[in-house]
């Protein structure tokens, strides 16, 4: 089995979905197989890689209500090697319908074991909310990548996601770890965000990236346009960064 990666924060707004979509398509240009599957209602995962969402017809969803094969629920991306477990906005009404099923927290985890060896890495783009949805990612993850703006309340919504963390290793899945903490939207020209790297790294024993994302418009713009930075600017600095961030990702793989 590959490894699977939950990409996380409960806060909004941090760079999850743009890490995401831009760490997958950056493992699957380097070589590896890559899935990454769309856990958010709104789906923006499924559009930056070249997914119109109002034209599938079997989502993460449908997995999830037992409506469709796991196969059926995979698609090709606008990248080689890599597709997408796509969903939309149908996917915020799962979490009142999962709440009468049987195991519900390991419905996902049951899916993605159906798959073998098919991938070398299933990345999960998490809601950014304490949820079903979250616990089912968690649930089927080995490793739990965070992204962390560089603002002040950093800190505050890390030690949320390390509280979920834990409780779902005590109670679901012993085997989880932290995969590592990322830095995003730095911006060089503000204290602030050298503070923000400071404050962490002294307050958290969790692995963090050298790898740092800093704000770049390209990196705004490349969703609007279905595909991921390193396709849609590739000489960009946001497209070098995720390309490190990538290769960072496979050599801590062969380090476990």
């Amino acid at each position: 089995m590959g490894r699977i990666i939950a990409i996380t924060n409960q806060k909004g707004g941090v760079g999850k979905t743009t890490t995401a979509i831009n760490l997958s398509a950056c493992l699957a240009e380097a070589g590896q197989r890559v899935l990454a599957v769309d856990f958010d209602p709104q789906g923006n995962t499924t559009s930056g890689l070249g997914v119109e969402k109002g034209t599938v017809e079997t989502t993460v969803y449908e997995l999830l209500m037992g409506e469709c094969s796991v196969e059926q629920c995979i698609m090709p991306s606008v990248q080689e090697r890599l597709d997408v477990m796509p969903s939309d906005v149908d996917l915020a009404g799962a979490e009142i319908e999962l709440l009468d099923m049987k195991d519900k927290e390991s419905i996902l985890k049951k899916n993605l074991m159906l798959l073998n060896n098919k991938y070398d890495f299933i990345i999960i783009d998490c809601p950014p909310s304490l949820n079903l949805l979250t616990i089912n990612a968690l649930t089927a993850a080995n490793t739990v990548l965070v992204p962390i703006q560089c603002e002040y309340y950093a800190l505050e919504g890390l030690s949320q996601v390390l509280k979920t963390v834990n409780l779902v290793k005590k109670k679901m899945n012993p085997d989880l770890e932290i995969e590592g903490v990322v830095f995003t939207m730095y911006d060089s020209r503000t204290n602030l965000s050298l503070e923000v790297v400071e404050n962490v790294k002294e307050h958290l024993n969790e692995n963090i990236y050298k790898t740092i994302i800093p704000r770049n418009v390209r990196l705004a713009e490349a969703p609007s346009y279905g595909m991921p930075i390193n396709m849609y600017d590739s000489r960009s600095s946001g497209a070098e960064n995720y390309r490190l961030l990538a290769a960072e990702v496979i050599g801590r793989g062969e380090e476990l």
